[in-house]
């Protein structure tokens, strides 16, 4: 068991779009990653997902629960837009995970997603933990569609709440908790991932890069090369339990950690917020 994590965090706006309204938190220090996927607009997508972002990050590391955290972070959003940063109705999806080296805690707000990639002599299995708050994620559980219609549903990016909302006072921040196991990795990523590539997609690519840093950049171009239509944000996170040690053919396409470290962002504010803007942020909140 250590201590340490091995994670790898990238943004991209993707062929489609001029802004980047996807922003993320890496901290390994405290255990804690997430995105954020703003919408709203350019200079306003942006800010609601920065925000989200940076309260989140203060309250996490003041030991508030994840879920509080998340409230906070969804009252600062709408009180944001009521001193005219960003603009009326802008919101953000959210997604994160705090870990212990025995456990993580996963809570979310929106279509943001988490995945659980758990490798084995057979490859492995790839797990959505996460589940969408979105129109169609609910047609899909009162049992209206079923899951092959998901992907192709005229309303499929319309989602039931999001931090900012204002005709919610409070957000139902969905939860999750498991204990970590040897060779996992944890998939945190904006709709932009999820949009172009499906399980089994992720799940091939999971499987057949050795590293972390690897596998986010295929990932990354993979969901660049299948359309690229809206920002793409992702974070891979490894168990930090110790690999299982053994050997596998080099035809088996199991997935086995680097030794080395993989690179982590503090916090990427990936937009075109200017430093004027970030700077209104700080005082006003």
């Amino acid at each position: 068991m250590t201590d340490e994590y091995r994670a790898y965090s990238l943004s991209d706006p993707g062929h489609k779009r001029n802004n980047n309204e996807d922003c993320y938190l890496s901290a390994p220090k405290l255990g804690l990653w997430a995105v954020a996927d703003g919408m709203g607009g350019h200079d306003a997508g942006e800010v609601a997902s920065a925000i989200a972002i940076k309260v989140l990050h203060e309250h996490a590391a003041q030991h508030r629960a994840l879920e509080d955290a998340i409230q906070l972070a969804h009252d600062a959003v709408i009180e944001a837009a009521s001193m005219g940063l960003g603009a009326e109705g802008m919101g953000s999806t959210i997604v994160a995970v705090l870990s212990t080296p025995e456990q993580w805690h996963m809570a979310w707000v929106g279509d943001s997603r988490a995945y659980l990639w758990t490798s084995d002599h057979e490859g492995g299995h790839l797990q959505q933990i996460s589940a969408d708050h979105s129109y169609v994620q609910m047609l899909y559980e009162s049992g209206a569609i079923d899951a092959e219609d998901m992907d192709q549903h005229p309303d499929k990016h319309v989602i039931t709440q999001c931090l900012g909302m204002t005709q919610l006072p409070h957000v139902d921040v969905d939860t999750i908790d498991q204990a970590w196991e040897p060779n996992q990795i944890l998939l945190l990523c904006s709709d932009g991932l999820s949009d172009e590539l499906n399980d089994d997609a992720i799940a091939h690519i999971l499987c057949k890069h050795k590293d972390t840093a690897a596998a986010a950049q295929a990932l990354m171009q993979a969901a660049l090369d299948s359309g690229g239509r809206d920002n793409i944000t992702l974070q891979l996170i490894e168990s930090p339990l110790e690999n299982m040690d053994s050997s596998v053919s080099p035809t088996s396409n199991k997935l086995q950690p680097s030794s080395s470290s993989a690179l982590t962002f503090p916090i990427a504010l990936a937009g075109l917020i200017t430093v004027a803007a970030l700077a209104l942020l700080w005082i006003a909140l």
